[in-house]
């Protein structure tokens, strides 16, 4: 269910990226909200398990198009010199909804059951409509357009790459032999469709935008694979109450945003490639020490302050990257620098949580201990986070304006 989410994503991503350069922002902003209202509604009446997923992947697609269509934004109506601390007042924005929207959630399922939790969401959306529509139906009266109806031909390469990834996540609940088929059947597929979709050169880290697209798939995969298993290794793991894993994610909340403004002041002095690879290396700290406390080569209490580390590097080096690709992209083509910058992003995120649980999942197979599979998780993460602090050298070294 969750890898759903995040697979629906890929395709709203894609489709919102190609409306917003040829229709203007409204129309694929407005789409998204309302496929996300839908999605809710759908997960809030569910009666079994697949209508809950086919909620949730209608809730990835709409919420695939709202990041694309703030890049988009950014990029037309915010001048260069002034996105670095756009970024950051984003990342601002996720503090609050950290810190307390899983209590929340917990709350209101405590009291009133798990439905009210999709459906409650319902008047924000309103809010965000009502909020949002007429800044972007302003930037639309001003910003060029790029020429041509929608690629359906990207479309079609988006689902490919949907099915390929998904064969891959779902071998890990299928019996072996069938499994061996459908990872062997999905890794090329999904390869070949994410190079078709990226800029020329991703895959090989080709100096600039290619490099930069590429290093943002890394950073999500190494650090979201580890912050969805920080609350299982500390609790599960290490036998940790819960307020323990909440602190330490509500820590990262925090010190990512820390970090966002920090890079916000000092990006256009500092530039992109050190404060990538500062990130990368921060980050690989913060994943290693988890490593140490899953292994109970640590205290468990170290874990608050371990992923607080973490989240402080992943502020450091992921603004960076989106402030180098709407820098790099010509006039009028924002939503399709944005939508490649997301698609990899969401990417990254799907396969890093996907293969986490799959290594999970081989854990009770094998009757391995939650500390031991845990600790398979945050190897493949410190591993990811290295790769980011090694690739961050085919980076500008300075903004593109």
């Amino acid at each position: 269910m969750f890898s759903g989410f995040f697979l629906g994503s890929l395709v709203g991503i894609t489709v919102a990226g190609q409306l917003a350069d040829r229709r203007g922002l409204v129309l694929p902003y407005s789409l998204g909200l309302g496929l996300f209202a839908v999605g809710l509604v759908i997960g809030g009446a569910a009666p079994t398990m697949p209508v809950l997923v086919v909620g949730r992947v209608l809730q990835g697609f709409g919420a695939g198009a709202i990041p694309s269509i703030a890049y988009s934004a950014i990029g037309r109506g915010v001048p260069a010199r002034l996105r670095p601390m756009m970024f950051a007042t984003m990342s601002t924005a996720w503090v609050l909804p950290g810190l307390v929207g899983p209590a929340v959630a917990a709350a209101v399922e405590h009291a009133w059951g798990w439905r009210p939790v999709f459906l409650g969401l319902l008047p924000v959306v309103a809010v965000a409509a009502a909020m949002a529509v007429p800044a972007l139906r302003a930037l639309d009266a001003s910003a060029p357009r790029s020429p041509g109806r929608l690629d359906g031909a990207r479309v079609v390469r988006v689902l490919v790459l949907v099915a390929g990834v998904g064969a891959v996540l779902a071998a890990a609940e299928l019996d072996l032999p069938v499994a061996l088929v459908a990872f062997a059947v999905g890794l090329p597929v999904a390869v070949w469709a994410f190079r078709i979709l990226q800029p020329r050169g991703t895959l090989v880290l080709a100096a600039g935008v290619p490099a930069t697209v590429a290093v943002r798939g890394l950073l999500t995969w190494a650090f979201f694979a580890g912050d969805a298993y920080v609350p299982l290794a500390i609790t599960d793991g290490r036998g940790a109450a819960t307020w323990v894993a909440g602190l330490a994610l509500s820590g990262g909340a925090v010190c990512w945003t820390l970090g966002a403004w920090l890079q916000a002041r000092s990006i256009h002095r500092v530039g992109p490639r050190r404060f990538v690879g500062l990130g990368g290396v921060v980050i690989a700290l913060g994943v290693g020490v988890m490593l140490a406390v899953s292994t109970e080569v640590l205290a468990v209490g170290v874990a608050v302050a371990a992923w607080s580390a973490a989240a402080f590097g992943m502020g450091l080096a992921y603004a960076p990257l989106s402030v180098t690709v709407l820098g790099a992209a010509r006039p009028g083509e924002e939503g399709a620098a944005s939508a490649a910058l997301q698609l990899s992003d969401t990417l990254g995120i799907a396969v890093g949580t996907g293969l986490g649980g799959a290594i999970v999942a081989l854990g009770d197979t094998r009757a391995w201990t939650v500390a031991t599979s845990t600790s398979w998780v945050f190897a493949m993460a410190l591993a990811m986070a290295i790769a980011v602090a090694l690739a961050s050298r085919r980076l500008p070294p300075e903004l593109p304006t």
